[in-house]
């Protein structure tokens, strides 16, 4: 039997992925394997980027949580920049950092 959290996260990662496609042009893909724990994030195909989805009811506890794995999954990529996208009951996203997260985007995006 299918998880039924499980379908909702691979949905999720498949529709981020779409989304950043369509806004970028980059070909943004879901990656397979998470869980481990050498995992290196839920999509691939941004330069030097670790993204983490979270589509859970909780949103307030995915922010808290889900950051956090994405640094982890960052040093385990060997990535600069890491990011969660939270889906939203209704469809809308949000992109989410660590303040170390977005200090790390600020220096190395934007410079001095």
């Amino acid at each position: 039997m299918t998880n039924a959290n499980k379908v909702k996260g691979d949905i999720a990662e498949r529709e981020a992925a779409a989304l950043l496609h369509d806004l970028t042009g980059w070909p943004v893909r879901r990656k397979l394997g998470a869980g481990r724990m050498d995992d290196e994030g839920d999509l691939e195909g941004v330069p030097s980027t670790v993204l983490q989805v979270a589509n859970w009811a909780d949103v307030s506890r995915a922010v808290r949580v889900k950051p956090v794995e994405a640094e982890q999954q960052r040093i385990n990529a060997g990535a600069t920049f890491a990011a969660t996208l939270i889906r939203l009951r209704g469809g809308d996203w949000r992109a989410v950092m660590t303040v170390e997260q977005l200090a790390t985007w600020m220096r190395e995006a934007i410079g001095p």
